[in-house]
């Protein structure tokens, strides 16, 4: 199964305006991995939660507000 993450923005839809990565996973591990380095980068390009895919389904979702 390809693990990949979706970007939610502050109307609960896509961020808007920003060339934001698409990134396929192996693993979620991988996954989780990948987010752990890339995620105030993701943050700064206005995303504010993320959700983590498994092929069409939603594992979880997570907030990328550092105090949350």
């Amino acid at each position: 199964m390809a693990w990949t993450w979706r970007y939610i923005g502050a109307d609960d839809g896509a961020p808007r305006g920003a060339d934001l990565p698409e990134e396929v996973f192996t693993s979620r591990g991988d996954a989780e991995s990948w987010l752990g380095e890339h995620w105030r980068e993701l943050s700064e390009s206005g995303v504010e939660r993320v959700a983590l895919m498994d092929g069409d389904r939603e594992s979880y979702v997570m907030s990328l507000d550092e105090a949350g």
